[in-house]
Order: C-alpha cells, then sequence, then structure tokens
C-alpha cells in the first residue's frame, strides 16, 4: 500500500523583516525611475504600499538617506535626489579609469570570461527584445563589472561595486530618453567582446573608452 504524502504545515513562507521589504521596495522604485528625482515619499503612502506600519518605513529611509539616494524632511517626507550633473560627470570619469585599465588587464581573456560575456550579451538581447529598461540596465552593469572583476585587482572591484547604483539610475535614464540607444550600446558590447577574444587589449580599451564617452554624452542630455 502507498505511503500517504507528508501532511502540509500550512505555513505560510517567511517574509523578510519590515524594514527591509520597505528599503527593497523604494530602492527599486528610485533606481529604475519609478520614484524619479525630486518625488517626495511620505511614511504613510509607503507604509500602505508595502503593507507595514510606519516605524519600519523610517527606518528604511535613513539607511536611504545614508545611501545618497533621499533627503529626509521631518514631518513631510523623503525626497527622491536627482542626479546631479557633477555626480554624472564623476562617474563617468571614474568608470574610464578603472573599465580601461581593467579590460587591458583582462588580456588574455580566459575562456570562463568570454563565455560570460557572451551570455550576458545574448540576455541583454532578449530583455531589449522585451522591452525590460530595468533589467537592461542591470545587465549592462554587469557585463562590465564581470571585466572588471577579472582585471585581478579585489581592491578595485570593490570601488567599482559603489558605483553600481549610480550606474543603474543613470543607464535607466538614457533608455528611456533614447530606446534607440539600447540596440547601439549592445552592438558596442560585442564590439568590446570582440577585441576580448582576439587578444587586443589596445582595441578593447580603445572600445571601451568610445562606448563610455558615448554613453556620459547621454546622459549629460549632449545628442544621441
Amino acid at each position: 500500500m502507498p505511503s500517504a504524502a507528508p501532511p502540509s504545515t500550512g505555513r505560510p513562507a517567511k517574509q523578510p523583516p519590515a524594514a527591509e521589504r520597505v528599503y527593497s521596495h523604494v530602492k527599486r522604485a528610485v533606481l529604475d525611475r519609478r520614484y524619479e528625482g525630486g518625488t517626495l515619499l511620505t511614511e504613510g503612502e509607503l507604509a500602505q504600499a508595502v503593507g507595514v506600519s510606519r516605524t519600519p518605513v523610517r527606518e528604511a529611509l535613513l539607511k536611504l538617506e545614508m545611501e545618497g539616494l533621499l533627503k529626509l524632511y521631518p514631518k513631510k517626507g523623503a525626497l527622491v535626489l536627482a542626479v546631479s550633473a557633477q555626480e554624472i560627470a564623476d562617474v563617468v570619469e571614474t568608470r574610464l579609469l578603472v573599465e580601461e585599465f581593467a579590460v587591458r588587464r583582462a588580456v588574455p581573456a580566459p575562456p570562463a570570461l568570454l563565455a560570460r560575456l557572451e551570455e550576458l550579451l545574448e540576455e541583454q538581447q532578449r530583455q531589449a527584445g522585451a522591452g525590460d529598461l530595468a533589467d537592461v540596465a542591470v545587465t549592462d552593469r554587469c557585463f562590465h563589472a564581470e571585466i572588471v572583476r577579472h582585471a585581478g585587482n579585489q581592491i578595485l572591484a570593490r570601488l567599482y561595486d559603489q558605483l553600481r547604483d549610480r550606474q543603474l539610475r543613470m543607464g535607466v535614464a538614457v533608455m528611456q530618453a533614447h530606446p534607440d540607444r539600447i540596440a547601439q550600446n549592445i552592438a558596442e558590447h560585442a564590439e568590446i567582446l570582440d577585441r576580448l577574444r582576439a587578444g587586443d587589449a589596445e582595441g578593447a580599451a580603445a572600445a571601451v573608452r568610445r562606448h563610455l564617452g558615448r554613453v556620459g554624452a547621454l546622459v549629460r542630455g549632449e545628442g544621441r
């Protein structure tokens, strides 16, 4: 006689702490620009949106203020900070310094790196076809981060990781303003991959420089 299936406990899956849920909700909305710069968020609205009390909302907003995404105003709420022109310039300059160095150091590129970059390129093409700009921006950032990690400098990789949130906000902004740019972005990634596959360190660095130069110009609103 077959044994009976074990009885279900009926217990719902354990949720993350309330403050963590609020933090994740707000941060993702800021990074993918559902909450744009200049938006005022109130504790009551966020508590209702996430289904929590106001206390964990305050905790989450304080953490996001420390990360430079919000500015808190007592009894009013939290203002989503816009990305300033100086911040854009600083991020692009830092990326150029790190990524040109890293792509040179990544040559000769190991098979594992080339395979991973090919996967990310294909994933970005699928996401672009589906029109998912937030996921395209995440995969775009992963493509560059993978190269930096293979430069063999852990301190540099950690420094680069600190740019993540700013990169995502800027990436989504560019794609929303210039949806035709997505295909060009993917083509430029393919060029970087081709130069790595060919073992051409200087060619790869030049491709990175051109790519970031174009991205920086678009984020600053300087053409297409």
